[in-house]
């Protein structure tokens, strides 16, 4: 779970979670073959569950925040989704919206997973 992005979509804020993920999960059949379990978060449950299995064989598993939890709680999961948008708040481009294209913005996302991942690969 090392939290790179793989597939992405940039899209405008108005359109809703479920949909953007649609998006993005429509990229992925054929490129991840072995893709079987995906974690979401509650907004991403209802139809896009079936929507999910049907598309690639998916399973959609939504990561729950305990009923009886109070003030922060840490969830199973959910911190590989923040420390990766902690990490693309480290490159200026991406810290604020100043591109024209969309595509600009994805291949900005790109180019600094790249950059992790050769980091990564690099002998300390």
């Amino acid at each position: 779970m090392l939290g790179l992005i793989l597939v992405l979509v940039v899209h405008p804020a108005d359109v809703q979670d479920p949909e953007g993920a649609k998006q993005v999960l429509g990229k992925v059949p054929g490129v991840f073959p072995h893709l079987l379990k995906i974690w979401a978060d509650g907004r991403y449950g209802g139809k896009l569950l079936l929507w999910a299995f049907l598309l690639g064989g998916w399973l959609l598993e939504i990561v729950h925040r305990a009923k009886q939890a109070k003030g922060f709680v840490l969830l199973k999961r959910r911190w590989i989704v923040e420390r990766t948008f902690a990490w693309l708040e480290n490159y200026h481009r991406l810290s604020k919206d100043h591109e024209l294209l969309v595509e600009s913005s994805e291949n900005l996302v790109y180019l600094a997973m790249i950059h992790l991942m050769v980091r990564r690969l690099r002998p300390a």
